[in-house]
């Protein structure tokens, strides 16, 4: 089990690797497809922008696994260092709230926009916000160990025991 979760967090990094890539390949072709010969594939502005989302709300989620997120503890620790536990806990909570809110969003968002079909691409305007119901269900499931088991979180998230 524990091989198959490693392989879906590396999935998710090489799909981000993957994206990146594409993007950039593309950008790259139209800028010089437009400057070199005045033409330029309609469809990369928004085929990059899409990648992009997906790229951001992808990264936010391995981010939250793998605690690499921006956080201000050092008052928390020299003031109250009972209590850590505890707020740090209290913090998860209000992770969970957040995530909740993310996730009833876009997928309001998601089912209203899937018969949107773009002119440029023919793909649904609903893929971009997809890419928020998808990361919300990765950090909702991040948070919901964390504030569980914070201790035993390093082999199900595949989280070196140093950086946890």
């Amino acid at each position: 089990m524990w091989q198959l979760v490693r392989f879906f967090w590396k999935s998710i990094d090489a799909i981000m690797a993957l994206l990146l890539a594409a993007m950039i390949a593309l950008v790259f072709t139209n800028v010089v497809l437009r400057y070199g010969f005045s033409s330029s594939i309609r469809q990369s502005v928004e085929l990059a922008r899409m990648w992009f989302v997906w790229v951001v709300m992808l990264g936010a989620a391995v981010t939250l696994r793998r605690g690499e997120h921006l956080a201000l503890s050092e008052f928390s620790e020299a003031l109250f260092p009972r209590a850590v536990p505890w707020l740090r806990r209290l913090c998860w909570l209000i992770v969970i709230g957040a995530v909740i809110m993310l996730f009833q969003g876009a997928l309001k968002q998601t089912n209203a926009n899937w018969n949107n079909i773009s002119q440029l691409t023919g793909l649904p305007s609903a893929l971009f916000y997809l890419a928020g119901t998808v990361s919300s269900v990765l950090m909702g499931f991040i948070a919901v160990i964390r504030l569980i088991d914070p201790m035993g979180i390093s082999r199900l998230l595949d989280v070196d025991e140093d950086k946890s």
